[in-house]
């Protein structure tokens, strides 16, 4: 998706994250189902026989029907009439209905577009025994902490939902027979540790990042593949320098850049460990190799990760040579990897350090 080549596909689909999962009804062309995140095996089958019924028809029951029109509606991106599909979907199939764990995830994921924080809780509410054991626990678990933490601090209700999702994300972490992989895992760890800023709780925050890291680093280290060990890269990194120890980091990036050589993403991780470090010429070098194999809408992290290191160095004219180069880019993006914010982004910048930019 990030290939100019490919730019209409990601506008036809609407793509916001990585994974996604979709299935597109051939005869037209919109996203019949989709799906954000990794998915275990049952809830894959379970995505693909849903996937048939949306493109070939044949949907009985109220539960089902209301779940399609759900789907297709979350696939065209309107989020709100998405919301009110699954709701009526789940309400219609109940907690017995084998396409409960689907919805209930489904609207999880829809929800949190359409910035429905106690929509969120409620749902979650009524659902959380009914999935607690399976996998979609964590998607409950995780999005109904996080719709807690955005409440606002004088709503009445939000230090009992902390409290409770807090709780069922811990238990989802506990459970080891839910085989969930390790990213999953330390997206719900990251929810855990907002909760714990949320109040303030600092010991508690750094308590939970050392367990976080911990539990990552078990995982890289029991990967079989360099694929497999890969994955854990970004997410270690940002805890390393959480805890103020970027260095850490180092060794597993350059292992990484062996195994990946025309990646960009290891070199530009190297760049932001050494930035954090202030080792100002090695992450420069870094860069550069990062911007040799960068393109697409990615490229701008590589930029802005430049123009960072560039004023860390103290030559503020090659920072703004260097956004200069970015804007342009960002601007001459194709329909469908184009990204106004990203020009924005770019222009306040550029702004902040005293460059004029034309328009």
């Amino acid at each position: 998706m990030e290939k100019a080549a490919n730019a209409p596909a990601r506008k036809q689909l609407g793509i916001s994250a990585f994974p996604t999962l979709y299935v597109v009804d051939p005869s037209d062309g919109h996203v019949a189902i989709r799906w954000l995140g990794s998915a275990t095996i049952p809830q894959l089958e379970r995505l693909f026989d849903d996937g048939e019924l949306a493109v070939n028809g044949g949907a009985r029951g109220p539960a089902l029907e209301a779940l399609v029109q759900a789907d297709r509606a979350y696939g065209a991106q309107k989020y709100a009439e998405a919301c009110d599909g699954f709701r009526h979907a789940l309400q219609a199939g109940g907690p017995e209905w084998a396409g409960y764990p689907r919805a209930i995830t489904s609207y999880m994921f829809v929800a949190s577009q359409a910035d429905s924080g106690e929509g969120i809780l409620q749902v979650a509410d009524v659902a959380w025994s009914h999935v607690k054991g399976t996998a979609a626990s964590a998607v409950v678990a995780g999005s109904a902490l996080d719709a807690a933490v955005g409440l606002p601090n004088t709503h009445a209700r939000r230090e009992e939902w902390l409290q409770r999702y807090e709780a069922a994300c811990r238990a989802v972490v506990a459970d080891h027979s839910l085989g969930l992989e390790g990213d999953d895992l330390s997206g719900l760890y990251f929810s855990l540790e907002g909760a714990r800023a949320a109040v303030e709780d600092s010991s508690g925050q750094r308590a939970l990042e050392l367990e976080h890291v911990a539990m990552l680093e078990d995982r890289a280290k029991r990967a079989t593949t360099p694929d497999q060990r890969v994955v854990f890269d970004s997410h270690r990194l940002s805890l390393y320098m959480e805890l103020g120890h970027a260095e850490l980091a180092i060794p597993m990036l350059e292992q990484s850049e062996r195994d990946f050589p025309t990646d960009y993403n290891p070199p530009q991780r190297l760049a932001t460990a050494y930035k954090a470090l202030q080792r100002w010429p090695e992450a420069l070098t870094a860069s550069d190799r990062a911007l040799k194999y960068a393109y697409g809408p990615r490229q701008f992290l590589v930029l802005t990760t430049r123009a960072d290191i560039q004023i860390g160095m103290g030559d503020k004219q090659a920072a703004v040579a260097t956004l200069m180069d970015a804007l342009k880019k960002a601007q001459a993006m194709p329909d469908g990897q184009h990204s106004e914010a990203t020009v924005s982004g770019l222009r306040k910048r550029l702004a902040a350090l005293g460059a004029k930019v034309a328009g």
